[in-house]
């Protein structure tokens, strides 16, 4: 295979042209600086070749800096395809549909936290199910289920976890609406009916963190971010064993049809039929019903969260200003409009692991963040910082109103378990300051911290490009993984 080699176009930017394969419809556009774009791989590049080769995509193919090698398509990844004439993918989402992550504030300071750390860290490993197979302590029926894929955060809410101002700081207020159960087979069913309401394992956490420094001021106040030192509480998970099945279940199915409509993918992974075909809608139908059940999964925990802190703390999770500043999908496909070559066209925009990141005054963002835009959320690894950005209108001529979904994967699992034990990445954790419990030492050594890309590098990149504005950087206390 030729080596594909991106070329420098502006500080930041780097291009693949659309004559680099002969399959290609659009260049590929990959945002990085020097150092991370030596780390990315040959094979991640020509992933980003194929999606380039997608019927019905505008403008480019894109690599945001987190970028790194997935199924069909990178992760870090963004395409806009036309929503009539176009098609839609699968690999464009993922496995771990609505994978994704929300910030809750505090009126904590660090050192209110840091004497309590380790019991707060076990508390919260007590009352919140994590690690692989791990099933929730909540028990769905299957009417029940189906209401939580239909209406997601909101029929949580309604069963009294959580408060009804959580809906409007969420991502579509917590649910897509064209959610199906009805698409959604019998045996993701059965592996989501015991898993609502559990954190997971894999990269999925749960982090006490503090504000470690702020950016702006005034941006940073707009969401609740008052000082350095502010105690915050960031969820990342998804949409656990359902959502792995829904996209396994299509991938299979669309893959099959795919001859049906002459659709031949330079990568069996690029498995996709056309968006308006009866299996394509089945798709976005299903596809709903994962994110739904993952703001579900990511409300429950919130609550759980404020409980854990209220037994501790003797006082209501109000007192304690425990409101919820925003929740993000990082892997999802939505039904957008965008201004393309001067028409206002419709479009699915497939984000995988990417944030959306609208600007203000965008109808899509909430009431509360109209004049400042789109807070997005950018999860570090365990031991580095985490970022607090906002949308900015270049971002939507630049990346369809997307930046980068985290710090991106630089060692695959097999190659961390090579490299790292996951006892020693505790010790140099507890070195730091900062407690970590998990269900197995094997998953600290997989998602230790030289595992990433430099999330700092990621956040500058984002900010110097017009896609994601920094507003504050966050650093951990305490660390619940799966």
């Amino acid at each position: 295979m030729v080596e594909i080699i991106p070329k420098k176009v502006a500080k930041y930017i780097y291009e693949i042209p659309a004559s680099t394969r002969n399959y290609m419809k659009v260049p590929v556009k990959i945002f990085a600086n020097e150092s991370i774009i030596k780390a990315m791989e040959q094979k991640m590049f020509l992933q980003a070749t194929h999606v380039a080769w997608l019927p019905g995509i505008y403008k480019h193919s894109l690599v945001l800096p987190d970028g790194h090698m997935g199924y069909g398509f990178p992760i870090g990844g963004v395409a806009a395809t036309d929503y009539n004439e176009g098609v839609v993918s699968p690999g464009g989402v993922g496995y771990d549909i609505n994978c994704g992550v929300r910030l809750l504030r505090t009126n904590m300071k660090k050192e209110d936290i840091i004497p309590h750390a380790k019991e707060l860290t076990e508390r919260l490993f007590k009352n919140i199910p994590a690690g692989l197979g791990s099933k929730a302590k909540i028990h769905l029926n299957r009417s029940e289920l189906d209401e939580l894929l239909t209406e997601g955060a909101k029929y949580c809410v309604k069963r009294g976890l959580g408060w009804e101002e959580d809906l409007e700081h969420c991502e579509e207020n917590g649910a897509l609406a064209n959610a199906d159960p009805e698409k959604v087979s019998a045996k993701a069913i059965s592996r989501g009916m015991p898993q609502a309401g559990s954190l997971g394992s894999g990269n999925h956490f749960l982090e006490i963190q503090f504000v470690d420094k702020i950016y702006d001021p005034t941006l940073a106040k707009a969401m609740g971010i008052y000082e350095e030192n502010q105690v915050m509480i960031m969820i990342h998970t998804g949409s656990r064993g359902l959502g792995h099945q829904i996209c396994g279940d299509y991938l299979r199915k669309l893959e099959q049809q795919m001859p049906k409509y002459n659709l031949t993918p330079p990568d069996r992974q690029l498995a996709c039929v056309p968006t308006q075909s009866e299996e394509g809608q089945d798709y976005l139908k299903a596809m709903a019903c994962g994110a739904n059940f993952a703001w579900g999964n990511r409300q429950m925990i919130l609550h759980w969260v404020r409980e854990t802190f209220e037994q501790k703390f003797k006082q209501s999770a109000e007192d304690l200003d425990m409101h919820l500043i925003y929740d993000v999908a990082h892997n999802i496909a939505k039904i957008e409009e965008h201004d393309i070559d001067g028409k206002r066209r419709k479009v699915v925009t497939h984000r995988k692991g990417a944030t959306r990141a609208f600007p203000a005054n965008h109808p899509a963002v909430p009431k509360a963040y109209q004049t400042i835009g789109q807070p997005v959320i950018l999860p570090g690894s365990m031991g580095t910082a985490s970022y607090v950005l906002i949308g900015q209108p270049k971002g939507m001529e630049a990346s369809f109103g997307s930046t980068a979904h985290g710090a991106g994967r630089v060692l695959s699992r097999s190659a961390a378990l090579k490299r790292f034990w996951g006892d020693k990445v505790r010790s140099e954790l507890k070195g730091q300051g900062i407690e970590v419990k998990s269900a197995h030492p094997k998953i600290l050594a997989e998602e230790a911290p030289g595992v990433y890309k430099d999330i700092d590098a990621v956040a500058e990149v984002s900010d110097s490009v017009g896609i994601g504005k920094r507003v504050a950087r966050l650093k951990p206390i305490a660390v619940v993984k799966g």
